[in-house]
């Protein structure tokens, strides 16, 4: 009996279903338009995201570009802080020198008038040098007492003046740029006009400054 040889042919799948074709219908492994417009839609959620993301990182740098700058005037501006405070301590002493003297000795003697027109010439020169540093004495004497830049050690009564002015300057204040530097010490009024605002300042009652209990 002869051998048949075997059929190694595919069987017949037939033609393509007409009715998908005429749809539009993909056929099965084929990328359709609904595909399309789901890459084209991530691709543009992505760039959105990476363009959010690079504004973000611009402003970041803006940001400490700013605050860089403000650190640096900050550190011009009150790096000699505390060689300053160093300093106007020594100028008390000028202070302290010219008080002093007696005003009538002054005139009696030639020499100690040309040693206190000397001593007062220094302060004054050593002033001057302060200002162009930015560097400012204060002498409230007949201000408001203000807290933040004074500091009141006791309290006087007088009926002179309004409650809360500075009635005596004990020492001189100072401030660098626009903070203080060191608080004037001063003596405030009591028992005087109340003012007519008095911030701080219940019952007409001067506030207290730092320092005093």
């Amino acid at each position: 009996m002869a051998n048949i040889p075997p059929d190694n042919s595919e069987p017949n799948k037939g033609p393509a279903d007409p009715t998908s074709a005429a749809r539009g219908e993909p056929e099965a492994g084929s990328e359709g338009p609904k595909h399309h417009d789901d890459i084209i839609a991530g691709l543009r959620a992505e760039t959105a995201d990476l363009k959010d993301r690079l504004l973000r990182a611009h402003a970041e740098v803006e940001n400490i570009r700013k605050r860089s700058e403000r650190e640096k005037e900050e550190t011009a501006k009150y790096a000699i802080t505390r060689l300053a405070r160093d300093i106007v301590g020594v100028g008390d002493n000028f202070q302290r020198a010219i008080d002093a003297v007696p005003p009538d000795a002054v005139e009696r003697d030639s020499a100690l008038k040309s040693f206190l027109e000397g001593v007062t010439l220094t302060e004054r020169e050593l002033l001057n040098v302060l200002e162009r540093y930015g560097i400012r004495k204060i002498v409230p004497n007949g201000e408001p007492f203000n807290p933040h830049m004074h500091q009141a050690v006791m309290e006087m009564q007088r009926t002179d003046v309004q409650a809360g002015t500075v009635v005596q300057v004990f020492q001189a204040g100072f401030v660098i740029e626009d903070r203080v530097l060191r608080p004037a010490m001063v003596a405030v009024a009591k028992g005087g006009p109340k003012p007519a605002s008095a911030e701080g300042a219940p019952n007409g009652e001067p506030p207290k400054g730092p320092g005093k209990g």
